[in-house]
């Protein structure tokens, strides 16, 4: 004697197999946060938009703390600064760090920012 399930029979089956399936949770772990790179230069500052407009003076001093042309150092970094909140770190190079500073030209094709 063969026995046949009818839907009956099934169908509370069914029902309870799709409602386990709801109720299972599914956990994903979250993504790995890049770290920032071990650097000595001070970071603060040094990627494009960081800075706030009074935070140029005291990193402008910075940077040009060992140029013997003060003045118009001060002011073209304060200046690319303004624009670009930004100022590479250390006193000098590492305008790769700041493409705004880094790209911003003279007339002439020379670096405008120091």
């Amino acid at each position: 004697m063969e026995k046949k399930l009818s839907i009956v029979q099934i169908l509370p089956l069914l029902i309870m197999f799709l409602l386990a399936g709801t109720h299972a949770k599914i956990t994903m772990s979250p993504a790995p946060q890049p770290q920032p790179p071990n650097n000595t230069l001070p970071m603060n500052g040094s990627t494009p938009g960081s800075l706030h407009p009074q935070d140029c003076l005291p990193k402008c001093t910075y940077r040009c703390s060992n140029t013997q042309y003060r003045k118009p150092c001060m002011f073209f970094c304060q200046k690319c600064c303004a624009t670009c909140l930004c100022v590479p770190p250390g006193t000098y190079g590492n305008k790769q760090l700041c493409p705004c500073y880094n790209n911003w030209k003279t007339k002439r094709g020379g670096p405008k920012c120091p």
